[in-house]
């Protein structure tokens, strides 16, 4: 399903397709036509995808086709084993995490984890854990302090599950403690928002060294919907709440919520996944040679102030 701001762009691309087909089945030179219409695509591309707007980011990070997690996992990173279960209820498909290399090192995995198609979206509960996912991630960082390996979290939720089974098990008091848990890793600690990254059930696996964002990913202390819902009490108010939220990655690295922005692909990261991930795995190993060497006091000290100072600015 085509976003709305696309509608041009796929209307001259399926032009461009038709006079194509037309060139090659009947041999008439179209050249000439088809080049004045690619140079006006590229310009259109260039007028759309330059001028996005926040809530035109917010569809993008919605994309069916975006990396998810395990795809980030399947593509940049080797010999990836998956941990399952909290030890203390059930394993939630909404996180999943493990063991991993990347590029030789050795490193401790886990990320939000959306289904490709609505049946594992269903499975997935749609990227929202519930308690035991938080659970599990909190093991995950266990074994990091454990073994002494970079932990690294990817982030592509909406929020965590708010249903009664949930609250029942204790939902707000796990992302605390997972919030906790996190700030006191001894090791390296990367987070990195693939797509949305929706209040606490972002935040319980983002308390990291240095957070990174793609290019159209969004990360904000409630979804667009749910504050158009609260202050306009109407959805669709959406579009004015994600301008107001400043949830962009261009307004969080300005307001240093974020500390790095991860290019994507022309139109998005659902319209050339590989060339997302490399771009993923380029920024993973950057970021990890930045802090590579400091002791773990000295990780704790630098994630401490990091998140201390969000919010406070000098008077001008």
């Amino acid at each position: 399903m085509p976003l709305e701001f696309e509608k041009p762009i796929l209307e001259l691309e399926k032009r461009i397709a038709e006079l194509r087909e037309t060139a090659r089945t009947t041999g008439v030179d179209l050249e000439a036509e088809i080049r004045l219409l690619e140079d006006r695509l590229a310009r259109l591309k260039e007028e759309v995808y330059g001028s996005l707007n926040a809530w035109q980011r917010v569809q993008l990070a919605r994309a069916p086709g975006r990396p998810t997690t395990l795809d980030v996992l399947e593509k940049a990173f080797q010999d990836f084993l998956e941990l399952h279960g909290d030890r203390a209820f059930a394993d939630d498909p909404a996180i999943v995490g493990g063991l991993a290399y990347l590029e030789g090192q050795k490193v401790v995995v886990v990320g939000h984890q959306k289904g490709r198609d609505t049946k594992e979206n269903l499975h997935r509960n749609f990227g929202m854990p519930h308690p035991e996912g938080y659970r599990k991630a909190m093991r995950l960082m266990d074994l990091a302090d454990r073994f002494g390996y970079p932990f690294i979290s990817f982030i592509d939720t909406p929020g965590a599950y708010p249903g009664v089974s949930a609250e029942e098990r204790g939902q707000a008091w796990v992302i605390a403690q997972s919030i906790q848990r996190m700030s006191r890793l001894k090791v390296p600690a990367i987070a990195l928002i693939l797509g949305e990254g929706g209040s606490g059930g972002a935040l319980a696996i983002g308390v990291a060294n240095r957070v990174l964002i793609m290019e159209n990913a969004w990360y904000s202390v409630i979804s667009p919907e749910s504050c158009a819902a609260i202050l306009w009490r109407d959805a669709k108010e959406a579009p004015k709440a994600a301008e107001a939220l400043k949830l962009t990655a261009r307004d969080l690295l300005a307001q240093k919520v974020v500390d790095a922005i991860v290019p994507e692909p022309e139109g998005g990261a659902h319209k050339d996944p590989d060339q997302a991930i490399r771009n993923i795995k380029e920024a993973l190993l950057k970021t990890l040679e930045e802090l590579k060497g400091l002791s773990p006091e000295e990780l704790y000290r630098d994630r401490y102030r990091r998140f201390r100072t969000l919010g406070a600015y000098a008077e001008s």
